[in-house]
């Protein structure tokens, strides 16, 4: 998919992949920095890894860009080995990355896309973008001869819920049966199964001061706190001077080909 309009892009949209226009890169990484919570950011494993995207899968990594040339919305993935059993699945989303790294350093052949990341630019989100990328991620996958797109998916609206139980909220459902969930519901649409909530699928541990600067909040003592953003409290520890974010997350399962 070097470069098509897409089913659903808004006229003058293109979907373009980075393997195509490769300038394209920074501009998506300045959005995707713009729309997370600033703690989000500081995933040892993301930034570790994530310029390995660009080098390695370019193909994989999507830019839609609007009329005016702006990039709007993006998706990234990359290619891993799963043996197609939901126990297979990672343990979650920094597992998933370790594992596309870890394959590709050893030869193993890939037979699932992994999704990293889709994002929207906040002023053009409430107009289906976001199922329009997450299809042509899943039309990656196909071209590329792999049978799932495996997705460790970050519920948007549990930030709305932060002290309900993670377990329970993923079972939510509206009177039609979907998801409760918006971006849940987004992946079952297109016709995703969910398998099993990952509670620590991505881990973000850093000094309290650290956590000051990220949420603006104070820790007079150590406990829960909910920071803006996060799905489940933050756990502040002021006698370790440490703070611990566990991002849980679900996995959805597309089956492609």
């Amino acid at each position: 998919m070097s470069d098509r309009a897409g089913a659903g892009l808004p006229d003058g949209y293109r979907l373009v992949t980075i393997a195509a226009e490769p300038d394209l890169w920074d501009p998506l990484d300045v959005l995707c920095s713009s729309v997370w919570p600033e703690f989000m950011l500081h995933d040892p494993i993301a930034n570790g890894y994530w310029d390995r995207l660009r080098t390695e899968w370019p193909a994989f990594q999507l830019a839609m860009v609007d009329e005016t040339g702006r990039v709007v919305a993006g998706a990234n993935s990359a290619p891993l080995s799963w043996n197609g059993t939901d126990a297979g699945l990672p343990d979650g989303w920094d597992d998933q990355f370790e594992r596309s790294i870890a394959d590709a350093g050893a030869g193993r052949p890939a037979e699932a896309l992994g999704a990293l990341q889709i994002v929207v630019a906040r002023d053009r989100r409430g107009r289906g973008l976001s199922a329009v990328i997450l299809e042509a991620m899943r039309r990656s996958a196909t071209e590329a001869g792999l049978g799932s797109v495996i997705a460790c998916v970050r519920p948007t609206d549990k930030a709305r819920y932060p002290l309900m139980s993670f377990d329970d909220y993923i079972t939510w459902t509206r009177p039609d049966g979907l998801p409760f969930d918006p971006w849940m519901r987004v992946h079952s649409r297109l016709g995703a199964r969910i398998v099993r909530a990952s509670p620590k699928s991505m881990e973000i541990a850093a000094p309290v001061d650290k956590w000051r600067e990220w949420t603006g909040l104070e820790f007079p003592v150590s406990g829960p706190y909910v920071a803006e953003g996060a799905l489940v409290p933050l756990q502040i520890d002021l006698a370790a001077g440490r703070g611990v974010y566990y991002d849980p997350n679900v996995w959805m399962v597309h089956t492609v080909a």
